[in-house]
């Protein structure tokens, strides 16, 4: 199995330490994640001490780029609005699921102005809390991105002119199997430093080969049709309640 890492809420207002830590893990094992960098940061909850911080938030992400890392755009302020799960429901919140078309669209062109402002050029979308519908999807489009980190499967597919990079269902499961491709899910400002371990074991599991997402971006995408999205919709509104169940 290949798996590639992406690191979600990437902001100045991080937790650093938690952050750098974590970034040294991956750094020893020559891991190059996706990371997604939130343009126009607005959620409280991400807007923390900033003690270990760069002086340049943006050219600290620059440089990322230059080491291999691949950076996403996660969302665009980051501050849920509806009450909508979209067409992958693992939360019942969204910033773009359920709001019109046309404030998608200039949230997804602002975005992207932002960070073509601080010359960071990307094509791909994280969606905050994984939540999208159709109205995103469109407004990705006509924004010039073409690819969406999120999904499940056992390798990239294309679906209504977008490229997707799936995640993991389960790990557990995931790491289990000796071919496809997934995505593990890290919110790096919220790892401890007793769960590094953890993480540390799994980049030394036998079976698995952990890819950079520059690699996972060149894994060539399967069609999927309406049968591959129900299936891929229920088995989200599955890990939703499952996940509620064990909180």
């Amino acid at each position: 199995m290949k798996v590639a890492v992406r690191l979600d809420d990437i902001t100045p207002g991080m937790d650093w330490e938690r952050f750098l830590a974590f970034k040294e893990l991956l750094d020893s094992y020559g891991i190059k994640p996706l990371i997604g960098v939130i343009p126009c940061n607005e959620d409280k909850s991400l807007m923390g001490d900033t003690a270990g911080a760069p002086d340049d938030f943006w050219e600290y992400v620059k440089n990322l780029q230059k080491e291999g890392w691949t950076v996403a755009m996660h969302g665009f302020r980051h501050c849920y609005t509806t009450a909508c799960g979209g067409l992958f429901p693992l939360n019942r919140f969204s910033e773009f699921a359920g709001v019109p078309y046309e404030v998608q669209r200039e949230m997804l062109l602002k975005g992207k102005e932002l960070l073509l402002s601080k010359e960071i050029k990307t094509d791909v979308f994280m969606a905050p809390a994984h939540s999208y519908d159709n109205s995103t999807l469109r407004a990705l489009k006509e924004a010039g991105f073409h690819r969406v980190t999120d999904g499940f499967g056992n390798r990239p597919y294309r679906c209504q002119g977008l490229t997707f990079y799936p995640i993991s269902f389960r790990l557990g499961g995931t790491l289990k199997k000796k071919k496809g491709y997934s995505t593990l899910v890290v919110h790096a400002g919220t790892v401890a430093a007793g769960q590094l371990e953890r993480y540390r074991k799994m980049f030394e599991r036998a079976g698995t080969e952990w890819i950079s997402y520059e690699e996972y971006l060149r894994v060539p995408p399967v069609k999927r049709g309406l049968p591959g999205r129900m299936k891929e919709y229920l088995m989200a509104k599955v890990k939703h309640y499952l996940v509620k169940l064990t909180a």
